[in-house]
């Protein structure tokens, strides 16, 4: 099949990418530096490059500033803003003046979107999200997204966990710590941590492009999601190191700021009901088993 993807060059998208080359599919990818795209793919910096003879059957959109990289500034927060909304609106446009539609659009987003509660409350795709800044910035995004349904296309949104891979995601920063015994539980430790294995995630891009029934939000978590507290102890147990330095709330907060608060200190038991119910199995269904195949 043809394939558009933007994002491509990521942690997640790479990945996605060499899965795809390995099927034999064709993939254009939009990118900043077009002129590092190998491996067969092509490179474009823009959308508008593309030949109009040139249909795609599938597109990927995971574009998107690291939102974890930076203190939330002001400006930060519009750079968060702009290269998710800006990118999936340039999309859409392209979508609409495509002579032969795509069978499916699969956009990101994020379990941010649920906001920053801390209840036990298990939370599927019908659930609301609040006003915190991780809430409606994925709000915004996948009303930027959803617009291709107007275009008659099947459209997907993976709302996505901590992703566990080798390359890069939220284990790039933590094993240096914990690999030196600096490890712990991060504030009360109470949180829930939904994460995925990205295989898996690359395994549900896949069942997204084959199941016709699946469209909408879907939550990209692995079926058990744990408490930061168990997160810290599981992973300190596959590095054979102790994770008993915990990082108290004020630290966050002094360090991090509004970015510390809802990515760190808040957690949902954000858990995949659609994907169960559409029958999709997850290689990596525990914590310990994930953290055995990354590490």
């Amino acid at each position: 099949m043809n394939f558009l993807i933007t994002g491509g060059t990521g942690f997640i998208g790479s990945a996605l990418c060499a899965h795809l080359r390995q099927q034999g599919h064709y993939i254009v990818i939009k990118t900043r530096q077009p002129e590092l795209i190998n491996d067969n793919m092509v490179g474009v910096k823009r959308l508008s490059e593309i030949s109009s003879d040139t249909s795609f059957d599938v597109v990927i959109n995971l574009a998107g500033e690291p939102i974890a990289d930076k203190r939330w500034s002001v400006s930060q927060k519009q750079q968060l803003v702009d290269s998710r909304i800006a990118v999936t609106d340039e999309i859409v446009t392209y979508l609409s003046d495509a002579k032969i539609k795509p069978a499916v659009f699969i956009s990101a987003s994020a379990i941010g979107y649920y906001g920053t509660g801390l209840t036990d409350e298990v939370i599927d795709e019908s659930c609301a999200g609040d006003d915190s800044f991780s809430s409606r910035l994925c709000a915004q995004w996948e009303a930027s997204a959803v617009a291709a349904e107007a275009l008659g296309i099947r459209t997907c949104v993976l709302r996505i966990g901590i992703v566990l891979g080798r390359q890069g995601g939220a284990l790039q920063k933590m094993i240096p710590p914990f690999s030196v015994g600096l490890g712990g539980r991060i504030g009360t430790g109470k949180q829930w941590m939904p994460w995925i294995h990205l295989q898996d995630l690359i395994g549900i891009v896949d069942h997204c492009i084959e199941n016709k029934r699946i469209q909408g939000p879907v939550n990209c978590t692995a079926p058990n999601p744990v408490r930061n507290k168990d997160f810290t102890t599981t992973l300190g147990k596959c590095l054979n190191r102790p994770s008993i330095l915990p990082m108290p709330s004020f630290v966050i907060n002094l360090l991090m700021g509004e970015m510390g608060r809802e990515l760190l200190l808040a957690g949902q038991q954000v858990r995949p009901v659609k994907l169960e119910q559409l029958g999709f199995k997850f290689q990596y269904e525990y914590l310990e088993t994930a953290l055995a195949s990354v590490l």
